[in-house]
């Protein structure tokens, strides 16, 4: 079984919210894709656009940004489940672990394209509740799915074996219904997905989705 997580990536406070209601009653789970315009050329909201925001789904923040430790309390005052940091710009893997246990939210790594999974500190994935793998260059949304993934996805299934608190992979970026069968096959547990999934009708959408992944 693969879940599928909607996500939202833009720059405008309105159109997050319109996205955060608009998604409402059909997941449980939305990802709010951070951009601080260092870790791309791109910025997206800020943080604080969605406090006081109502919804009934836990929200995971995705922090594509220069140093994700230091967005930690930005994110969990905006009503964050589970923070999600990309590894390329961060002094400290460890340190950011450590600060969002440390406020009591769910703790994720991720892995941009060019990024090897050797890159992740292994002496912590037993702390992790999930990692992420982008399957696109991370920031920008509408790109192509790049097969490099799914091996890394199975190079994830193989670290995780014997851990007797798996961590959950989840794979971002370039998700159709064409290549969500192989994600799943790749060992993947999670999927995020943009406007493919959220752009028109959602019900619509999540019916291609799961029939593709035959459930």
């Amino acid at each position: 079984m693969v879940e599928l997580i909607p996500s939202i990536l833009t720059p405008d406070p309105s159109e997050a919210k319109h996205l955060l209601s608009k998604v409402e009653g059909f997941f449980d789970r939305v990802q709010v894709d951070i951009v601080d315009g260092q870790f791309a050329p791109n910025r997206t909201i800020d943080p604080s656009a969605l406090e006081g925001a109502e919804t009934s789904a836990k929200i995971d923040f995705h922090l594509m940004t220069k140093e994700p430790t230091d967005w930690v309390e930005r994110v969990l005052r905006a009503g964050a489940d589970r923070v999600i940091g990309q590894i390329e710009m961060m002094s400290s893997q460890i340190d950011f672990v450590g600060k969002v246990s440390e406020v009591g939210l769910s703790v994720g790594l991720a892995i941009d394209l060019g990024t090897a999974v050797e890159r992740l500190d292994e002496t912590i994935l037993t702390n992790l509740d999930l990692v992420l793998v982008m399957s696109v260059k991370a920031g920008v949304g509408g790109q192509e799915f790049d097969p490099i993934a799914l091996e890394k996805i199975k190079k994830l299934v193989a670290l995780r074996k014997g851990d007797t608190t798996p961590f959950r992979i989840c794979v971002d970026g370039g998700i159709t219904p064409d290549n969500v069968g192989r994600v799943m096959q790749a060992g993947a547990d999670e999927v995020s997905v943009g406007k493919r999934l959220i752009g028109g009708d959602i019900a619509a959408s999540v019916e291609n989705f799961n029939k593709a992944l035959g459930q």
